[in-house]
């Protein structure tokens, strides 16, 4: 049986993302970007959710994929835009225009690091931000996605 739109949120990653566990894994870590998407699934699917998860070293990709997640009618976003959260007013008025629940994650802790990571376009287009959990902030970010949209676990449904 397909799944309908209504269950599908876009799992959307930057510049460099496709370097995890192997770029500065002292401060992203040794997991990779196949195990972020393994976590976004799995925890997608907790709630009923599928996680359509794609990355692009691009802004005007990343773009698009935010045009396609409205057309396609996802209930939700979650971006780690990478650096282009603090250079691209594209991204923020891309996610504004789409009007799609966000939420921003950041693996490592931005505000503890240079002073230029300190402010975040996306995050102005987002109800959350989520920064410094590493990779479980997907999870997070997930579940808290999840709760504004109504979504309910699979044992809470049994249950309903």
């Amino acid at each position: 049986m397909a799944k309908t739109p209504d269950q599908t949120i876009y799992v959307l990653n930057g510049p460099n993302l496709n370097l995890l566990g192997t770029r500065e894994p002292e401060t992203y870590g040794y997991a990779t970007l196949a195990d972020v998407e393994k976590l976004c699934t799995e925890a997608a699917v907790q709630f009923g959710l599928i996680a359509h998860c794609r990355q692009s070293n691009h802004e005007g990709v990343l773009v698009d994929l935010i045009h396609e997640a409205r057309t396609r009618q996802a209930v939700g976003i979650i971006i780690n835009a990478g650096a282009y959260s603090h250079t691209s007013i594209a991204l923020h008025d891309a996610l504004m225009a789409v009007k799609i629940p966000t939420v921003e994650v950041h693996i490592s802790n931005i505000y503890t690091r240079e002073s230029f990571r300190h402010h975040s376009f996306t995050a102005k287009a987002a109800f959350a931000s989520l920064c410094g959990f590493g990779i479980e902030g997907y999870r997070l970010a997930i579940a808290g996605l999840a709760a504004k949209i109504g979504a309910k676990t699979i044992g809470d449904k049994a249950q309903a």
